[in-house]
């Protein structure tokens, strides 16, 4: 893990420096005055993201914050579509030999892919699973809504956040389960754009309940658990609320708390004759549940990769890295997010949100 934190970094500046050199004939005729300001603008454009995240609480205006972290985000997608469109002109024109417009077929083909990525992410897909179980339902029937994934913060504001309560609402859900990641980098931006007011409209009879994601732990847990404090929300730390139907919400706090409760410890608090939904941000040990027979997991924290071919390397490092899985005892959906962290764009994958219905 340690090794990882320089290795990105050294492949990210080794992108970046590629790119300026693949990029610096647009300018290399130009006056030195002009090379020179292409060079700071593309160093503060390469570095705007990581800037934003650094300063995320300081007492810096908003306007710049958050401009930073949009124009960062989008930078780190476009360099790596880029790379990889010059690298497939580069192999087209050894083929062809005539064929020298690589720069300008590179951009055109990476912007065409980024529209398609932004289209698609904000169009989010509602999954909806009906789930028979054996152990009884109050009232025949129960109605989830399950989100997880939303990062409200510089990159997912109060307009995105007011499109999704909408989304939720229409669905009608007896409750709302919120599987971590609602904050993104900071608390900061989320009050001052005053987003309780939003997440307070959210209507579920049943109540709206939320376990904590890293993103939380990154952006001061107390601190989050006092802002949701002014919502109807109720957030679960290794605890478990029991609904009117008779299910059990267990709520598991992240892997990022390592002294949070084992699985055993925190189910042996349910009821066994009811129904168990158990909600933990981080999809590991999926088999622990399986084997738990818990009837029903969620999870998150994988966007499904976001991006190709990030969406293969999840599918490698998770048992079930998204999407609804009947194992051999345990239902377990793997949200792969209503929203996103960083570039707003969804290549080869898509946000979600899941309509469930126990039975």
């Amino acid at each position: 893990m340690k090794a990882m934190f320089i290795v990105m970094p050294l492949i990210y500046l080794g992108g970046s420096g590629y790119l300026l050199w693949r990029t610096w004939s647009l300018v290399a005729g130009a006056p030195l005055w002009l090379r020179i300001l292409y060079v700071l603008f593309y160093a503060v454009v390469s570095m705007s993201l990581f800037i934003s995240i650094g300063a995320r609480d300081a007492a810096l205006p908003e306007w710049l914050l958050g401009g930073m972290f949009r124009v960062g985000s989008v930078w780190i997608l476009l360099m790596f579509y880029m790379i990889m469109a010059l690298t497939l002109c580069d192999v087209v024109g050894w083929v062809v030999p005539s064929f020298h417009a690589k720069l300008p077929v590179a951009f055109a083909l990476t912007l065409a892919v980024m529209l398609y990525g932004y289209i698609n992410y904000r169009n989010p897909r509602i999954e909806r699973i009906d789930i028979s179980l054996d152990k009884p339902i109050e009232n025949e029937a129960l109605k989830i809504v399950a989100v997880s994934d939303v990062h409200l913060g510089y990159g997912t504001g109060k307009r995105d956040l007011q499109r999704y309560v909408e989304m939720i609402n229409r669905e009608m859900p007896d409750v709302v389960l919120i599987v971590g990641d609602l904050i993104d980098n900071s608390i900061a931006p989320v009050r001052r754009a005053r987003m309780q007011e939003e997440l307070s409209q959210i209507e579920a009879p049943h109540g709206v309940f939320l376990v904590l994601g890293n993103h939380e732990y990154i952006s001061g847990a107390e601190s989050c658990i006092e802002f949701l404090k002014q919502t109807p929300i109720r957030v679960l730390r290794d605890s478990v609320a029991t609904l009117p139907s008779g299910v059990q919400i267990v709520g598991r706090d992240d892997r990022m708390n390592r002294n949070r409760l084992s699985l055993e410890e925190l189910l042996s608090k349910c009821d066994p004759a009811r129904p168990i939904v158990l909600l933990d941000h981080q999809p590991y040990d999926l088999a622990a549940s399986d084997a738990a027979a818990v009837e029903l997991q969620i999870s998150g924290h994988t966007h499904h990769g976001q991006v190709f071919p990030l969406n293969i390397v999840t599918d490698m490092m998770y048992e079930q890295s998204h999407g609804y899985r009947k194992w051999q005892h345990s239902h377990i959906f793997v949200l792969s997010g209503l929203s996103l962290w960083g570039p707003p764009f969804r290549i080869g994958t898509r946000s979600d949100m899941a309509v469930i219905t126990l039975k």
